[in-house]
């Protein structure tokens, strides 16, 4: 009795385990299906259809135009290229669009923590305000990912112009497991925590990033362990979710490698696939971290008290 007492919502109020964690975000995705799946495949299907429409008209085009001439080849290079640039477009709207589902679902996973159930609606309500900080986050951390590598990139051209081949050697057997080293450390204790912090305490953005540093101190193997193994679950699921749409994209280019429809039949199995696989690793991945988020507060900072008097437990 004591147990069910504690837990009002998706997941015990108490410092999670890894069992707790994956079964929460499970529980979370299913009775909140619309507000983490449902916004999920809805930013998808929106930005795959762009390169889909793109990729229609120039395939029309190049139908309607087409009269056995030599023009035929440069209309169908322009539009090889056209469809390319469409997914592309395509593409970063989409990592825009996740960008804000994943802000959601760390607002759904507060909820559930306390039992409350969201809506697609709702759960986009309750990112007001907080919408541009967090596109703002997401700027600032790339263009710290784009800093570092950018340094790397011009200390390997500097040793490469003036430093004899046994230095150049060393340098790389040095410093490429270093960089490696400091991405990672990163990527755990800077990059990934300040998502659910900005959202879940609506604060701003380099406040973020101080509190998941933070709240990843002393905590970073686990963290990072978690981090990895999520990473890894999402990476073999999303893959054999959109795997049936790669070997039919394969089979129509090895059946009809000359066909006009080729290119637009590719497109449409890649955004079909982009969106099934969305549709599983956004929502599952963002309630993760924001789990860790929760477990890191309830175990440094007595947050599951605070969450219980938000559910109404004395």
């Amino acid at each position: 009795m004591l147990g069910a007492a504690h837990k009002p919502g998706a997941i015990p109020l108490r410092p999670l385990g890894l069992g707790d964690m994956y079964d929460g975000a499970f529980r979370i995705i299913r009775f909140n299906p619309r507000a983490t799946v449902g916004s999920a495949v809805l930013v998808a299907a929106v930005a795959m259809s762009i390169p889909v429409l793109l990729t229609t008209v120039l395939t029309l085009a190049v139908d309607l135009t087409s009269d056995g001439t030599s023009d035929v080849s440069t209309g169908e290079a322009l539009a090889v290229v056209g469809t390319s640039g469409s997914l592309l477009v395509g593409t970063l709207l989409q990592g825009i669009g996740l960008l804000l589902v994943t802000g959601m679902v760390a607002r759904v996973v507060a909820a559930a923590a306390v039992g409350r159930r969201l809506s697609l609606g709702e759960a986009w309500a309750e990112t007001r305000g907080s919408r541009w900080r967090l596109i703002g986050l997401a700027v600032v951390l790339g263009l710290m990912a784009f800093a570092m590598l950018a340094v790397y990139v011009a200390a390997w051209v500097v040793v490469a112009l003036v430093a004899p081949t046994a230095v150049i050697v060393v340098f790389g057997l040095v410093t490429v497991p270093a960089f490696v080293v400091l991405l990672v450390w990163w990527w755990v204790r800077v990059y990934y925590l300040p998502v659910p912090a900005l959202m879940i305490e609506r604060i701003g953005v380099f406040a973020a990033i101080g509190r998941g540093f933070r709240l990843t101190r002393r905590q970073f193997w686990r963290t990072l362990g978690i981090g990895l193994l999520t990473g890894i679950i999402t990476g073999i699921a999303g893959g054999f979710l959109s795997l049936p749409f790669s070997i039919v994209a394969q089979v129509l280019a090895l059946a009809v490698p000359d066909s006009q429809y080729l290119a637009l039949a590719t497109v449409v199995l890649t955004a079909l696939g982009s969106v099934v696989q969305t549709a599983f690793v956004t929502p599952f991945s963002a309630a993760v971290s924001s789990l860790q988020y929760l477990d890191q507060r309830m175990r440094k900072e007595a947050y599951d008290v605070e969450l219980m008097a938000q559910a109404g437990i004395s």
